[in-house]
């Protein structure tokens, strides 16, 4: 927010918090503000989250162990090592992300994803970096998530956020694919339709899977991730 902006707010005794959104930096989505993503989906607009990393293509992913929903640890270098595997994505997930469920529900993008790279070498992993009490958080909702769009891959649990944070994932879905040698290869949003219910002409994951395995240098690298703000 310019320095007119918020000069005009305290006037009136407002402040951005008060008005439900948060003013994001000049790389933020839409480059102006983040609004309640639940009660503004339609807007197109997400809020970023303040994360302590800033993980880019070409950078090392960051280790992590974690645990699914059934209480099975996983852990990202032990996934990397296992035979034939080619690359791991990662999506950050909320259930009830307007955002998430157009990808999950409305559209059937990440099963779909699962489906062609899944049997290719390609891991799929699911985390949700909601802190207890902020929406989206809690083992039965995300269960029943699962559950309902048949999501066959793990949900992690990262409800203290150091994970996310590690990465510096700022929306559900922030996607992130790592190559088996622990590289990112790709960061940023599923697709170029940053609307809650249009699916984009272009897929990027699907687009830097096929780049990897073909054994291609991944030709758009980072793009700006869209979808609601990562409950930290």
């Amino acid at each position: 927010m310019t320095r007119t902006g918020s000069a005009i707010l305290a006037a009136v005794g407002m402040s951005t918090a008060a008005l439900g959104f948060a003013f994001a930096g000049p790389e933020s989505d839409q480059g102006h503000c983040a609004l309640s993503c639940s009660a503004k989906a339609d807007a197109g607009l997400v809020a970023e989250a303040a994360p302590t990393g800033e993980i880019k293509a070409g950078d090392t992913a960051p280790a992590f162990t974690l645990t699914d929903l059934n209480g099975k640890t996983v852990t990202l270098a032990e996934e990397l090592k296992k035979a034939g595997t080619k690359a791991v994505l990662i999506e950050w997930f909320n259930p009830q992300c307007p955002f998430i469920v157009k990808h999950h529900e409305k559209h059937t993008t990440f099963a779909d994803l699962y489906t062609e790279f899944g049997g290719k070498g390609v891991t799929f992993l699911a985390i949700n970096s909601g802190a207890p009490g902020n929406e989206g958080h809690g083992e039965a909702l995300n269960k029943d998530a699962a559950k309902k769009w048949n999501i066959a891959y793990p949900i992690l649990n990262d409800e203290k956020g150091a994970i996310g944070k590690a990465y510096g994932a700022k929306t559900t879905p922030h996607v992130y694919i790592v190559t088996a040698e622990g590289v990112v290869a790709y960061q940023g949003a599923i697709d170029n339709d940053r609307s809650a219910d249009k699916l984009g002409t272009i897929n990027y994951a699907r687009k830097a899977l096929t780049e990897i395995l073909s054994g291609q240098t991944v030709s758009e690298a980072n793009t700006r991730p869209y979808g609601c703000s990562v409950k930290y």
